[in-house]
């Protein structure tokens, strides 16, 4: 048995339906029994109503369920307590984060998560599957590489989480791995023209989660991550990081964000994502190749609940984990509606 937490947000919503409609009888969990109700009539599920804030009863939800997918974002505040529990009860962790310092403090845990047989893996939606399985399908074929440029497009629009989650990211600016050390450079320090599928597009640099995560997964040392950035994107991130910094700023901001509703099924249905990816070693050998993917919430949905049910099974050794690291770097493909071009 499984656990969708958060299952009343927006991602939560569209991972908890998949997992219905193909089968799954996942268990319904968040901390408003006012919305989750409703949700769990509509798919036939159970629900149990628990807040982050109580260790105990987060516990005692969790003794008979074998996996969690984490959904309740900021995962800065979020996702420790969730850690907690799942060591504590022994249940595989799984977050659709893309947060590079919660991917940091989840990777510290390695040990113990080995110790109590758990798998830990955030970042098991759109943050950062498909970069990462490109990441590591390149690394695979350039073992040698010391250089990672990944770059990627999100079509759709964002979540209230998503939202809430570039919030909190406006006080820290940008950042980049550089020798192997996460380092903080202004946004968009960088900037290429790189040949995405559809067409070439001009990006920046941007502190994506792969900055931890595909060093995890391939050791490359130095890694710089990219999407399309406005000209003014450094400027207004100077002017609005004080700002943003004041807790009250935080709050308001993120209360005004939770009204909104999020991409409509039928903007979902009608965006893609794309991503970019190319390594270099020292003797300036080069292979890139490219991903397109479905929208990123369906590919989000679609690629949690694949995850979780091998984790179930058994596929992926306890620890802590990237989605390569835990289902190997063929995981992306597997997922609907995804296509990769052959390596060059």
């Amino acid at each position: 048995m499984w656990m969708v937490y958060g299952a009343n947000g927006y991602t939560g919503r569209l991972i908890a339906r998949l997992a219905a409609g193909r089968g799954e009888r996942p268990v319904l969990a968040g901390r408003s029994a006012e919305k989750l109700e409703p949700l769990a009539r509509e798919l036939g599920l159970e629900h149990r109503v628990v807040g982050l804030d109580d260790q105990d009863r987060l516990c005692e939800a969790l003794g008979d369920v074998d996996a969690v997918v984490h959904a309740a974002g900021p995962f800065s505040q979020t996702s420790e307590p969730m850690v907690d529990a799942c060591l504590a009860t022994k249940t595989h962790y799984v977050d659709i984060t893309g947060e590079i310092d919660v991917f940091e403090r989840i990777f510290a845990r390695d040990g113990e998560a080995r110790r109590a047989g758990v798998v830990l893996l955030p970042g098991a939606g759109f943050d950062v599957v498909p970069t990462d399985g490109v990441a590591a399908r390149l690394a695979r074929e350039l073992p040698d590489a010391v250089e990672l440029e990944l770059a990627f497009l999100a079509g759709g629009g964002m979540s209230p989480g998503t939202m809430k989650t570039t919030v909190e990211g406006i006080t820290t600016g940008g950042r980049a791995r550089i020798d192997g050390e996460l380092v903080t450079v202004p946004v968009g320090h960088r900037s290429r023209t790189v040949e995405f599928a559809s067409r070439p597009r001009r990006v920046g640099s941007v502190p994506w989660g792969d900055l931890s995560t595909a060093f995890r997964s391939t050791g490359i040392p130095t890694i710089t991550t990219y999407t399309v950035v406005p000209e003014f994107a450094a400027t207004a991130q100077s002017l609005l990081a004080p700002l943003m910094r004041a807790a009250v700023a935080q709050e308001v901001t993120k209360r005004v964000i939770g009204l909104l509703p999020g991409p409509s099924s039928r903007t979902r249905d009608g965006s893609t994502c794309e991503v970019w990816g190319l390594v270099r070693n020292a003797a300036g050998r080069e292979l890139s190749m490219t991903l397109t993917g479905p929208n990123p919430y369906q590919l989000t949905a679609d690629s949690a609940v694949r995850a979780t049910v091998r984790l179930i099974a058994g596929e992926a050794e306890p620890g802590s984990h990237t989605p390569s690291t835990a289902l190997g770097p063929d995981f992306v493909a597997t997922l609907d509606d995804v296509h990769l071009s052959p390596i060059a």
